[in-house]
């Protein structure tokens, strides 16, 4: 869901604050109005979810104070300030300071729709990065977003616990889609690393010169750090680690042998070589595989994962749900056993297109997760395994994938439950406690 923006008012006279607030209520902002910069400083904290629209010359604390004692709580707030005729050199200030723009008395309302617009624009993209950047640096919440609770992903979290608390290097293996990158935040997020530079480099993305450069120096532009440099005493991430030629497979072995043990800077290597059936042994010299691969991590393929894809996909289609403002499709008991039938070459990387893409099938009332998964097989043929399931397994999946979805429309109510399943409590209870799932993770 959208965060909503809000746009502080402050202005001694209250006409001004309240045409102000009128006209920026017309054109669909949530608006709060202070009559002083001292009110305004008690409910305007960092992160604050909006922008400040604020005059210049008031009583007591006067514009150009306020937009100093804001600028220190955070510097990245927008603030527009509305100036008298004639005062336009203390805007020129303002701006300076730090304000975003700034408007002359007597102003053009449409001037400031569009001036709240863009400000508001850039505030959101600021807190979602500072919310990004939060949640790539908290392991709890990282390894939360592993979503699954098949033993195999169990495995995958211990070993994340396990690896991230120890000091040597790391190989991520596992096919193209499962999240490897994601592994590799969560492992420095629960480490004793944390709070150092998480650097992330993509082997395959340059041409052996620039990566060269990427990673060893000296840099172009002469005033960024090469990446070896920049993470150091942190965590330095190489996705595609195959990708590295011999001369630089060389030069990253011997900057790890100077390093000694501890490391000073844990790598991270991540291999995408598995499911063309090669590993990264195969392509890197045995001495700087065998000290990448001091510690190993292989994420598992989606079609490994049970009912974990039945899981994944609910949650997926109503974060899109959400994001479409539609309702997310129903899926029916064929539907469910063909998710979990599919092969899915793609991993959780296709289940996200395909979640996207019947929500937007169910938007327009068309279309079926069936013909989604036949749509994404090359041979246009029933999607299905070479690996059999036994019966009992897409029963459970689906009966499991029911009650949870039905729980989460109902938000918890067990009655509600109960009258749409036509179960009674003590079988309600019995499954939710099989399936593992718990009603206070459904209230509200």
């Amino acid at each position: 869901m959208v965060r909503p923006m809000k746009i502080a008012i402050v202005d001694d006279e209250q006409d001004m604050r309240q045409s102000i607030s009128q006209w920026l209520a017309l054109s669909g902002y949530e608006t709060e109005t202070f009559k002083s910069a001292e009110d305004a400083l008690k409910g305007l904290g960092n992160d604050y979810p909006g922008v400040v629209v604020s005059d210049i010359k008031m009583p007591g604390m006067d514009g150009m104070q306020f937009l100093k004692r804001l600028m220190s709580v955070d510097s990245a707030l927008p603030v527009i300030m509305i100036t008298g005729h004639g005062d336009v050199p203390m805007a020129v200030e303002a701006m300076r300071v730090g304000a975003y723009d700034f408007l002359e008395k007597p102003f053009n309302p449409d001037r400031m729709s569009e001036l709240a617009k863009k400000a508001t624009q850039a505030r959101r993209l600021t807190l979602d990065n500072r919310a990004l950047r939060r949640e790539l640096s908290d392991g709890s919440a990282l390894i939360k977003k592993l979503i699954g609770a098949s033993p195999i992903m169990e495995r995958l979290k211990e070993d994340i616990l396990d690896l991230g608390q120890a000091d040597g290097h790391v190989l991520i293996e596992g096919e193209t889609g499962t999240g490897k990158t994601l592994v590799a935040h969560a492992l420095h997020a629960v480490g004793a690393r944390a709070t150092k530079k998480f650097v992330l480099v993509s082997c395959a993305a340059y041409s052996q010169d620039e990566l060269t450069k990427k990673l060893f120096g000296p840099m172009e532009d002469g005033d960024s750090l090469p990446a070896i440099e920049e993470a150091r005493g942190g965590t330095l991430v190489l996705e595609d680690i195959e990708a590295l030629s011999e001369p630089l497979q060389a030069r990253l072995l011997n900057i790890i042998n100077d390093q000694g043990t501890p490391a000073e800077t844990r790598i991270i290597a991540i291999c995408n070589l598995q499911e063309q059936g090669r590993t990264c042994e195969d392509t890197l010299r045995p001495d700087l595989f065998y000290r990448l691969a001091a510690l190993r991590i292989t994420v598992p393929p989606l079609r490994q994962r049970g009912e974990d894809i039945l899981s994944l996909f609910t949650r997926l289609s109503d974060q899109f749900a959400d994001e479409y403002g539609c309702d997310a499709p129903q899926v029916s008991a064929q539907e469910a056993a063909q998710l979990l039938q599919a092969p899915w070459p793609g991993n959780v990387r296709q289940l996200i297109n395909i979640a996207e893409r019947a929500v937007l099938q169910n938007r327009r009332g068309s279309g079926s997760i069936t013909s989604l998964l036949m749509a994404d097989n090359e041979e246009a043929q029933p999607v299905m395994t070479t690996e059999g399931k036994p019966l009992k397994e897409y029963v459970e999946a689906f009966e499991r994938m029911l009650i949870d979805n039905t729980m989460r429309r109902h938000k918890g109510s067990i009655v509600s439950v109960m009258e749409e399943l036509c179960l009674p409590r003590r079988t309600l209870n019995e499954k939710m406690a099989k399936y593992g799932l718990q009603r206070p993770d459904y209230l509200g």
